[in-house]
């Protein structure tokens, strides 16, 4: 049973840096919405209802598709991915591991590097989205990178080709195709449409239901 936190109950102070990623682990809790980056925690924004809204609308394609081809898992934030490359501790607003990497996976974060991110720009997070965190999943070798951005209404996908992430032309009609994801396609625009589309009727155009 997940425990409650009461207005009441002040937040633990989080450990003074430099911080081991199991301490970091320890103090989080399903609540914490923060990184750990170079033995630091960094707190992140809570996120807004839009923002959770397109996350829950993505991570539910992702997690259809997944099942009908059998081939993963899909986790959404907060779930942590541990990477080497700084080393740090993100936590991707959706993540996809494949059947082959399925070892990757522990009980509190994912060990490793994913096959599929996903990163839902805030206002606050582009920056970082576009800045450090592009280098630094290119470097850990994640094979595809997503970004999502409602208010420029811009989805730029990335596949790692070589050492180097390589943008994917979006066709005249609009849509994207995931490699990592054994072709599923997507509509930009789906992702700037108020309110979303409806997921049943989208995952019926996929040929899902």
């Amino acid at each position: 049973m997940t425990e409650l936190r009461t207005s009441e109950e002040p937040r633990r102070t989080p450990p003074a840096p430099p911080v081991s990623y199991d301490e970091f682990l320890e103090w989080a809790d399903e609540d914490v919405r923060a990184e750990w980056i170079d033995g630091k925690i960094i707190a992140m924004s809570p996120a807004s209802v839009p923002h959770q809204r397109l996350v829950r609308f993505l991570s539910t394609l992702f997690s259809a598709w997944v099942e009908e081809q059998t081939a993963g898992e899909v986790f959404l934030a907060p779930f942590q991915m541990k990477l080497d490359v700084r080393p740090s501790g993100r936590e991707p607003d959706v993540l996809v591991v494949t059947e082959a990497h399925q070892d990757r996976i522990r009980d509190s974060h994912l060990e490793g590097p994913a096959d599929l991110v996903v990163e839902v720009v805030s206002p606050e997070s582009g920056p970082r989205d576009r800045g450090e965190k592009f280098y630094e999943y290119e470097a850990a070798g994640i094979p595809e990178y997503w970004i999502v951005d409602p208010e420029r209404e811009q989805l730029e996908v990335y596949r790692l080709r070589g050492d180097r992430y390589k943008g994917v032309f979006m066709g005249a009609e609009g849509r994207v195709r995931s490699d990592v994801l054994n072709g599923l396609w997507v509509q930009a625009e789906w992702f700037w449409q108020r309110p979303l589309p409806n997921v049943l009727d989208v995952l019926s155009e996929l040929g899902l239901v």
